[in-house]
């Protein structure tokens, strides 16, 4: 967390597909958050919100889907059969193929993580399910559909900045979309110990502040 920046998250509904999304934000932060202040939300929510999602047991993986999920180290995309047959939807099977051959030989020159390189946003866009929160114990999240432009509207509506964020337990973070002005990089350096947490915690908004001397270094300008 860099100095002199707060996070503090707020717990809302649980989120629903159909859900105004905007008006939940909105009366969450109400008496919280202020101008100046970064309302993060994760992009897992915005996605549910969108119907950005499916139940794992309306996929039907192939066996290619299930031969190379047996195969995989432990992110949930890939060692879950029904979120990498969604992969192979989305890209094609040849592409994955390659993917995974690349990834088998450069491990054997002692390079790793090929498999994810050569795909790119095809992984980094699917959440395999988690088990965490029911009723989305077995629900596989896609990614959010124009998060700038969400972003932006959270931020016309209240006044507030926002950003919509990919965090992990895994001491990454990654800011999908933004209204003018945030500085990204501030945000997600202050959302590496992932404060919406990953479990039950039903935190989905984080309110970053800063109480430090100086320039506001989670905006690139006054908002």
């Amino acid at each position: 967390m860099p100095a002199g920046v707060v996070a503090l998250p707020i717990r809302t509904q649980l989120i629903r597909s159909g859900d105004d999304l905007l008006a939940v934000v909105e009366r969450s932060v109400h008496g919280i958050a202020r101008s100046g202040d970064v309302i993060a939300l994760s992009e897992t929510t915005l996605a549910i919100a969108q119907g950005q999602s499916v139940r794992a047991e309306f996929v039907r993986p192939s066996r290619l889907a299930y031969a190379l999920s047996r195969r995989a180290g432990a992110l949930a995309t890939v060692n879950q059969p029904e979120s990498l047959q969604l992969v192979i939807d989305r890209t094609g099977a040849p592409r994955v193929v390659l993917a995974a051959a690349a990834h088998v030989a450069g491990r054997a020159f002692g390079k790793r993580g090929l498999f994810y390189e050569i795909m790119g946003e095809a992984i980094a866009a699917i959440d395999g399910y988690t088990g965490t929160l029911p009723p989305f114990e077995r629900t596989i999240v896609l990614a959010p559909q124009n998060p700038d432009a969400f972003a932006q509207s959270v931020a016309e509506r209240t006044g507030i900045a926002c950003a919509v964020v990919d965090a992990n337990d895994l001491q990454r973070a990654k800011v999908l979309g933004s209204s003018n002005g945030v500085n990204r990089r501030t945000v997600e350096s202050a959302l590496l110990g992932n404060p919406h947490g990953n479990g039950d915690e039903q935190t989905p908004i984080v309110v970053l502040k800063w109480r430090g001397q100086g320039d506001n270094p989670l905006l690139d300008s006054p908002p």
